[in-house]
């Protein structure tokens, strides 16, 4: 019994001298009390939360932009400059094989706006704007629209809603219209940030 507890006590005393992972945190600051509507949402600090490497998986519908199938991929973003720009690449494989794709975001925090340009390598390129809110739950959420583009004969526009759960995952709920017409669903999927040592970052 005795050697049992003393077992224990050493495996504990190993755990406490593991160093601590530091996991990305909410930006909804700890006030020790319930929130009250008069709480100022906090300005949202793109850098902190996009830095980092982004696993995704989208599931489209045949349309103008190729066929339909399954799109996984990677984005990685890196920090911006003076907390306003910001560059990503994405390396994607899908229906039609590998593709890249690379943006420029501008965010200006004080009027919470955003737009991004992406240069698509399948041939063609759109530029987004859109606003981003919030509550004191900490969830934000940015709301895009393209200017129309053209490809393969067609004009396109999207819309885009990015959900911004919890620090390591997000949701976009995509929109397309072809020549004007309606717009339709063009999948939903989920960005899941890649944290070393921590495993259920990639499930």
């Amino acid at each position: 019994m005795l050697k049992g507890v003393v077992a224990l006590v050493l495996l504990l005393s190993v755990f406490a001298q593991e160093p601590k992972k530091d996991l990305p945190k909410g930006q909804m600051p700890d006030l020790g009390r319930p929130t009250t509507k008069e709480n100022p949402l906090p300005v949202f600090d793109f850098e902190e939360y996009f830095t980092g490497t982004w696993h995704f998986e989208w599931i489209v519908p045949e349309s103008p932009l190729g066929p339909g199938g399954v799109i996984t991929g990677t984005e990685v973003f890196k920090p911006g400059l003076d907390g306003r720009f910001f560059d990503s690449e994405i390396a994607a494989t899908g229906p039609n094989g590998p593709f890249t794709a690379k943006s420029k975001t501008i965010y200006n925090p004080d009027n919470k706006f955003m737009a991004r340009h992406e240069t698509d390598s399948r041939g063609f390129s759109m530029m987004k704007a859109g606003h981003i809110g919030g509550d004191l739950g900490g969830y934000y959420t940015i709301y895009y629209e393209t200017a129309p583009f053209e490809h393969n004969g067609k004009t396109l526009q999207m819309r885009m809603t990015t959900i911004l759960f919890s620090p390591l995952n997000f949701k976009v709920r995509a929109k397309l219209s072809v020549d004007g017409g309606p717009f339709v669903n063009f999948g939903n999927p989920w960005w899941r940030k890649d944290v070393p040592g921590l495993e259920s970052s990639q499930k």
